[in-house]
């Protein structure tokens, strides 16, 4: 009996709530794919952050340790006393000698002292200790005064070729007479040339 409710058009079926269920089922699952979908990509995100990090560390070690290499091949590369060790025995032990020979003497030894500095000083050095023997051999000669000089430490700084410039501590002692003697104790930079298979003191200046 028609109670004047239209009935489904012919061809369609009755709406039916498993539909709706089966939407509220569909987009809870593509929910819960969703999650693990983001986890991953985080997951894999971090990885690519990590992995450009440590990129970026490495390239920065390698431009640090090449600058330094710079540095050493430019600067240092010349310097032979940080490479050759016989070269710089030799240079050192020449300097340290002719100082403590040069700067020894007795009241009746300056012609000996005076002999020894030609031989081993050269330049501005040699005028410097014929300026400074000259004003002192007289109080020398007179207060019967005996210096005694010895290099205790030779550092050499730079050896480059012919030249080389060093640092020397030196240990002096002196006597006036039958009086007691005193102790001193001076700091020098020294700067020396290779000549005629020997090496030569061509300048001095006290620190």
């Amino acid at each position: 009996m028609a109670d004047g409710t239209p009935g489904p058009e012919p061809g369609t079926a009755p709406a039916d709530d498993t539909a709706v269920d089966a939407v509220d089922v569909s987009e809870a699952e593509s929910d819960g794919d969703q999650a693990p979908s983001r986890g991953r990509l985080s997951v894999r995100l971090r990885r690519i952050a990590v992995a450009v990090l440590a990129v970026a560390l490495v390239l920065a070690g390698c431009g640090f340790f090449y600058g330094a290499h710079q540095v050493r091949s430019t600067a240092s590369a010349r310097n032979r006393a940080l490479t050759d060790t016989e070269a710089t025995t030799r240079v050192a032990g020449d300097v340290g000698n002719a100082l403590a020979r040069v700067f020894s003497y007795t009241p009746d030894g300056l012609d000996a002292a005076e002999r020894s500095a030609r031989s081993v000083l050269d330049g501005r050095a040699a005028r410097q200790y014929a300026e400074l023997l000259g004003r002192i051999r007289a109080e020398l000669t007179e207060q019967r005064v005996t210096l005694s000089t010895q290099a205790v430490r030779v550092g050499v700084l730079e050896l480059d070729g012919d030249s080389a410039r060093l640092l020397v501590f030196l240990d002096q002692v002196a006597r006036r007479d039958r009086a007691a003697a005193t102790s001193a104790a001076a700091q020098l930079t020294v700067t020396a040339r290779w000549e005629h298979d020997r090496w030569r003191i061509v300048d001095i200046r006290t620190r």
